[in-house]
């Protein structure tokens, strides 16, 4: 089996790196995060609880 020449390797991992860093900024920047329902009950719906 050849081997592969540390230029090879190199190569390769600088191709493997920017892969990797290529993954995680795009799955930073793609993440879109779930909505959060607004609630519309108006504070004449909430009543107090103590009486007093």
């Amino acid at each position: 089996m050849p081997q592969m020449g540390p230029m090879l390797w190199l190569n390769l991992f600088i191709l493997f790196s920017f892969s990797l860093i290529c993954f995680i900024v795009l799955n930073y920047f793609i993440f879109s995060p779930q909505k959060v329902a607004v609630s519309t009950k108006q504070s004449s719906d909430t009543e107090k609880i103590w009486k007093w």
